[in-house]
């Protein structure tokens, strides 16, 4: 069976624009969570989400559109689009990765996705046709909203010709199409693959969805940077985020081949469905426990061969608990030797984008050798007893295997085993 190691990272975060930003700030223990201003929040219960940082507010790692995308053709793409194009194109670009004939540029896909896509662009487009009628809806639209317009975008800048493919699975769409686009290298339909997700949904109606449906945290509306807290017992739902996460994946004798540099390589892959409620995780984990175990089984190794895994984590009272459950299933109740830890107690919850960049995240804890701090846990859950959720402070350890779960709504489970390329 081919491997398929990553030679590219492109990251667009609460925590800043670019790799080295993001993973400096992320282990010194930042945190990117703030109060929402650019929209009106007076009358919903949650009024802090995780957004990117203008360069005006954050010289050092703050975002201007302008340096990236023409301001005509932002005009006519979603946020999520223009924030995948940013990430994308660090990504290829931090690859060295350019086809130089036909063959080259056939044999190079795109697999990115979103969990809830150009959410934004149609609210303020209702709006639009309600107020003004339809002759004054832009005929750029339809494709600055759809899902799959971000792998359409990219495929059209860069020319690659590949498979060109869309993940829409809400909070795991970015692990999958990672595990996704690497099967499509394993199995010979292409020796190169952009691959992650892109999400922008901190808008006023997707924070009054995700608060109607009682899934945010609330009660730290004056203490934005404390809100998002997986494992405390304080605890109360979790942060919206939005960003980018993408890899460029590459089949190994390839990139070997050519000369670049290996961050790290996808192992191994697995996915399930709980089939049990729409939002609610089975409490006894199950789902969530099948995927990693399918997951460790395809990279060939022993769940105790995991050196740290990159939690879920979301910050809410149900699902934190029950995944570490599983994860204590999955180690055979052997936890002392490995490392947890929730990247999203610093970027908040980014939906179709996390699962990404949390494997960006876990790359990086390889080539590190350090774990990220889950932040704000200083007054863990009693559940918790028995792990090292790496509270507060970054850690130092030897780190040959990690795990990044990603779960979403409607039962859907996604597993990733990321290892260093021997």
């Amino acid at each position: 069976m081919r491997r398929v190691v990553v030679t590219g990272l492109g990251l667009l975060t609460p925590l800043g624009l670019g790799v080295k930003t993001n993973w400096n700030r992320l282990i010194s223990g930042s945190v990117g969570i703030n109060k929402i201003d650019n929209f009106d929040v007076s009358d919903l219960p949650c009024k802090v989400a995780g957004q990117i940082p203008s360069k005006v507010e954050d010289p050092d790692g703050g975002l201007n559109i302008d340096d990236w995308i023409e301001p005509r053709d932002f005009k006519r793409i979603d946020r999520f689009i223009a924030y995948g194009l940013i990430a994308s194109t660090q990504a290829v670009e931090d690859s060295g990765w350019k086809p130089q004939n036909e063959i080259q540029k056939n044999r190079t896909g795109v697999i990115l996705g979103s969990g809830i896509g150009g959410l934004e662009t149609i609210s303020e487009t209702t709006e639009l046709l309600n107020l003004k009628g339809p002759r004054k809806v832009s005929p750029f639209f339809i494709p600055s909203a759809l899902i799959n317009l971000l792998s359409g975008q990219v495929s059209i800048k860069y020319g690659f010709k590949g498979p060109n493919h869309s993940v829409v699975t809400a909070c795991s769409t970015g692990a999958h199409a990672i595990g996704d686009a690497s099967r499509i290298i394993r199995y010979g339909d292409a020796d190169v693959m952009i691959a992650g997700g892109a999400e922008a949904a901190c808008c006023r109606i997707g924070m009054a969805g995700f608060a109607a449906a009682r899934a945010l945290s609330t009660n730290f509306n004056n203490e934005p940077e404390l809100s998002s807290r997986p494992w405390d017992q304080q605890r109360d739902g979790f942060v919206m985020g939005e960003g980018s996460g993408v890899l460029v994946l590459e089949e190994k004798q390839h990139a070997i081949a050519r000369g670049a540099k290996i961050y790290a390589e996808i192992k191994g892959y697995g996915l399930s469905g709980d089939a049990h409620h729409i939002t609610a995780p089975a409490e006894n984990g199950d789902g969530g426990f099948r995927a990693m175990l399918s997951a460790i089984k395809d990279a060939g190794i022993n769940s105790l061969d995991l050196d740290y895994i990159n939690a879920h984590g979301t910050s809410t009272p149900l699902g934190d608990i029950i995944e570490l459950k599983a994860i204590d299933r999955l180690l055979k109740h052997k936890t002392q030797n490995i490392s947890i830890s929730s990247t999203k107690s610093a970027t908040g919850h980014l939906l179709g984008a996390a699962g990404a960049i949390e494997a960006i995240y876990s790359i990086l804890s390889i080539v590190n050798q350090t774990v990220p701090p889950t932040n704000n846990l200083t007054n863990p859950d009693t559940e918790t007893l028995g792990f090292d959720l790496v509270p507060l402070k970054a850690k130092s350890r030897n780190i040959k295997n990690v795990l990044s779960n990603s779960f979403g709504f409607g039962g859907t489970n996604a597993s990733l085993v990321i290892g260093n390329s021997d």
